[in-house]
């Protein structure tokens, strides 16, 4: 028996590897318990999503997870006695409060806060489920000839040359961008979030920002007062800051 399959697991912080970060960008998933992790293990669009999102992740850590979740029932229920489901729905109370019903805001135990998320119709969902595979299965655009001079690097310069292969798509050249590789047009200056980006500088233009479709970003030059008092106002408009200082 391999010496991974001994540790014990009770959280997902006792995951080798495991990182304190991690808790929030999982908790974005859905994920906040090893038989969630175990579940999301299962389906390949969630376990690419996994390792693209969390640094430090890879397709070896991924692997160990998988083999030491075996072991780990589906439900949490499950691996409890009968008699003591009045305790794990008292214990998932304590876990789990509502912070101000208007703010439609629920903070867990540890004190994480689940972020606002915007109205979106069905068809606005899909239009971004399906970029986001879209530009995870998008290649890598790279310049001409950037294999035999490594001084250019790998940014992509479009190819100009009068005579240029590639600039006039001829055999088995690179590809070059064009407008076929775009995502969809409803969705592509949306946050990942859904939320439309407002830009801010002062609390008083947070007055024109409708908080069920729209987000705000502070700018850079804003100072760090000024910023405190914007997110403080955006917090009771109930408003989503997308780059907090905190």
């Amino acid at each position: 028996m391999s010496k991974e399959k001994k540790v014990v697991l009770n959280e997902l912080a006792d995951l080798p590897h495991y990182k304190a970060e991690y808790t929030a960008q999982l908790a974005d998933m859905g994920i906040k318990t090893l038989p969630d992790l175990k579940k999301a293990l299962r389906s390949k669009e969630k376990a690419k999503k996994i390792v693209d999102d969390l640094v430090g992740v890879g397709p070896k850590i991924m692997a160990n997870w998988k083999e030491l979740l075996e072991d780990i029932p589906d439900t949490e229920e499950k691996a409890l006695a009968p008699a003591s489901g009045k305790k794990v729905a008292e214990k998932a109370k304590e876990d789990v409060e509502i912070v101000e019903q208007s703010e439609t805001e629920i903070v867990e135990k540890d004190g994480y806060v689940v972020k606002r998320k915007p109205e979106l119709d069905e068809e606005t969902k899909k239009l971004l489920a399906l970029r986001y595979e879209m530009s995870h299965d998008r290649i890598a655009f790279l310049r001409q000839e950037w294999f035999r001079f490594p001084r250019l690097g790998e940014k992509w310069r479009r190819p100009r040359g009068m005579h240029s292969k590639m600039r006039r798509h001829i055999q088995y050249r690179p590809n070059v961008v064009s407008i076929g590789y775009r995502g969809p047009a409803k969705v592509r200056c949306l946050h990942p979030s859904g939320f439309q980006e407002v830009m801010v500088w002062n609390p008083d233009q947070l007055d024109k920002v409708d908080p069920k479709v729209q987000a705000v970003r502070v700018g850079g030059s804003v100072g760090f007062k000024k910023r405190q008092a914007i997110e403080k106002k955006a917090d009771e408009l109930g408003i989503r800051v997308l780059n907090r200082t905190g």
